[in-house]
C-alpha cells in the first residue's frame, strides 16, 4: 500500500516571521496526520526550516537545483549543498521552471539523475499545456516528458523518486482538473511504468499538483491512482494545508 504523501511548493514566497508562524503552525497541528508531509522552500530559509523541523515529522526540501556538481556556475545551488541543511526532497522540472526559465527535458533529467547520486528524492514534475490538451496530446507530452528521464537514468531509478502531474493550466488559475480528468493521467502514467517495472509502478507516489485545496482534497485523493499534492498557495496557510494532510 503506497502511503500518501502532501508536500508543499512556497514557491518565492516567505520571510524569517512569515515562515516562523507558518511552521509552528504545521507543527501544531501534525497531532492526527498519517500521510508523508513535506514543504519545499526557497533556498534561503533552507537553515531555518531545518532548524524549526528537525526531529518533527515534516521534511523538507528545495524547488530547485543545478545539475552541476560543484564550479564555476555563478548563482547556482548544488545537491551536495542541499543535502547539507538536511534537505529529503529537490523539485526537478516544475512548469514554471520549464516555461518561464527554459529548462529542457533533458536538462530536467540530468537534474533528476544528479539529485539521485547525492541521495536526495527527486518530485519530478510533468503536465501539459492549455493548448496541448485542447489539442489531445496530453499523453505524448507526459509521455515525452518521463521518458527524457528513464531514458537517461533508467526505470529502476523511479523507485526513488516522486512523480507530480500538474496540468500547467489549473496552476494559480483557479481551475482543477476533475478528479476525473486527473486519475486518468496518474493511471497512464502509471501504466507507462509497469509497462516496464511492475515492482516500480506498484509503489510509485505520483502526487496530483494542479490547484489541489481544502475543498477538493478528499475527492482527488480519493482516486486510486492519486497518491498525494504537491501544494502551491495553500502550503501557504497552515490550516488549508493541514486540511489536505488530513484529506491525504
Amino acid at each position: 500500500m503506497r502511503r500518501k504523501l502532501v508536500a508543499g511548493n512556497w514557491k518565492m514566497h516567505g520571510s524569517l516571521a512569515e515562515n516562523e508562524a507558518l511552521l509552528s503552525g504545521l507543527l501544531a497541528g501534525m497531532g492526527n496526520v498519517k500521510a508523508g508531509v513535506a514543504v519545499c522552500v526557497p533556498f534561503p530559509y533552507l537553515s531555518q526550516v531545518q532548524a524549526k523541523l528537525n526531529g518533527s515529522a515534516i521534511a523538507w526540501g528545495a524547488q530547485n537545483m543545478s545539475q552541476q556538481a560543484k564550479g564555476a556556475f555563478t548563482g547556482e545551488v548544488s545537491a551536495s549543498m542541499l543535502k547539507d541543511f538536511g534537505c529529503a526532497y529537490v523539485i526537478v522540472g516544475h512548469s514554471e521552471r520549464r516555461a518561464i526559465y527554459g529548462e529542457s527535458d533533458a536538462l530536467v533529467a540530468e537534474k533528476f539523475a544528479a539529485a539521485q547520486a547525492a541521495g536526495l528524492t527527486p518530485i519530478l514534475c510533468v503536465g501539459e499545456t492549455l493548448e496541448e490538451r485542447e489539442g489531445g496530446i496530453t499523453e505524448s507530452v507526459v509521455a515525452r516528458q518521463m521518458d527524457a528521464v528513464i531514458n537517461k537514468c533508467g526505470v529502476a531509478a523511479l523507485a526513488k523518486a516522486v512523480v507530480a502531474y500538474e496540468p500547467v493550466w489549473a496552476i494559480g488559475t483557479g481551475k482543477t482538473a476533475s478528479p476525473e480528468q486527473a486519475q486518468a493521467v496518474h493511471a497512464f502514467i502509471r501504466a507507462k511504468v509497469r509497462a516496464q517495472d511492475a515492482g516500480v509502478a506498484e509503489g510509485l507516489i505520483i502526487q496530483y499538483g494542479g490547484s489541489m485545496k481544502a475543498a477538493n482534497a478528499v475527492e482527488l485523493l480519493g482516486q486510486p491512482d492519486i497518491d498525494g499534492g504537491l501544494i502551491g498557495g495553500a502550503a501557504l496557510v497552515a490550516e488549508d494545508f493541514l486540511a489536505i494532510c488530513r484529506a491525504a
